[in-house]
């Protein structure tokens, strides 16, 4: 895996010189910490972990001036797991993202391996968390993180509107629709206000069933403080319904910053497998690029619900994690 990854490093090294109108960055996070689970049926767990705060990777974006206001991008974005050295997301080499499109003055059409619409809106609209930490709000809600084989049109912004349509074909033999998922995301933002809703859907193997997410999200920024409240509604497979509602709350001050949340799960099924997730973070900024951070989350868990606290990369092992580590981008 290491020599695709160096090609790639000089090769986005060498298209700046040969392309005047083009432009490639390299990029990444290194993210290591300690984590200290408990509540689990393995009992305590003391790890060194990987990406506890921000998911590792190292990545290549570029983009090439076309003319006329057009513009080719594309993204790629390796995972790995900083604690052993080996490859994330199941080893695949750009198991992160990997996609090309076109942009314009009618919006960006991006094909490949992307993020949902609906993750995008949980990640920067609603957890406080970035989806990170032992706050991470998927422990508890629904994430439909990556889409394999996706078309996504992200629309400009007009007055403050804007859309985000997605198509994830299945690409599985018996019928398009088997595996299938499709995403749409309206946003308005206006100052200091923002508000998303988003859907989800995906078919199961046999196009028989099907699993959706509904997410309205509200950002304010108070000044001192950033303020979300999101509720989503779950239909799952065979009946599974539930409801979920994240107050979060960020609060900047100088180099430090808190952040806070708190998640209610209530299950529609007769088993009534309720949840709910507290978490509280401290970041400390040593430069624009690296911070330091401490977290921890707990899930009361009731009649049988088995929601655990993981983090950035982990699912975690117990209902009650402590997270200690440092974060570096580039």
């Amino acid at each position: 895996m290491k020599s695709p990854i160096i090609a790639a490093a000089l090769l986005a090294g060498a298209i700046p010189y040969a392309h005047a109108q083009s432009s490639v960055v390299l990029y990444g996070v290194a993210d290591a910490g300690l984590v200290y689970e408990s509540g689990g049926s393995a009992g305590r767990v003391k790890a060194l972990s990987s990406g506890v705060a921000s998911g590792n990777r190292i990545g290549f974006k570029g983009k090439e001036d076309l003319g006329g206001g057009m513009a080719a991008f594309f993204q790629l974005e390796n995972g790995y797991n900083i604690d052993t050295g080996t490859a994330g997301q199941g080893g695949l080499l750009f198991g992160r993202q990997a996609f090309a499109g076109l942009s314009g003055a009618a919006g960006a059409v991006s094909m490949g391996r992307q993020y949902s619409p609906y993750y995008k809106v949980m990640r920067d609209a609603a957890d406080p968390f970035g989806i990170g930490l032992a706050g991470n709000s998927l422990n508890i809600m629904a994430g439909n993180t990556r889409v394999d084989n996706m078309v996504e049109y992200q629309s400009p912004r007009y007055l403050g509107w804007s859309a985000d349509i997605a198509y994830g074909a299945g690409e599985t033999p018996g019928g398009s629709a088997r595996n299938r998922s499709v995403g749409a995301g309206l946003a308005y933002t206006s100052g200091r206000f923002g508000a998303h809703l988003v859907h989800h859907r995906r078919e199961n193997a046999a196009a028989s069933d099907h699993a959706g997410n509904t997410l309205l999200a509200v950002k304010y920024d108070l000044g001192v403080a950033l303020a979300s409240l999101a509720h989503a509604r779950n239909q799952g497979l065979a009946g599974s319904d539930s409801r979920d509602t994240l107050l979060g709350l960020t609060v900047p001050l100088g180099a430090h910053k808190v952040l806070a949340s708190v998640i209610v799960h209530r299950d529609g099924t007769p088993a009534g497998r309720d949840a709910r997730q507290w978490a509280l973070a401290y970041l400390y900024g040593l430069s624009r690029r690296s911070d330091l951070y401490a977290a921890r989350g707990h899930i009361d868990n009731r009649n049988g619900a088995a929601f655990r606290v993981g983090n950035g990369t982990d699912a975690g092992s117990g209902d009650t994690a402590f997270n200690l580590g440092v974060r570096h981008t580039f």
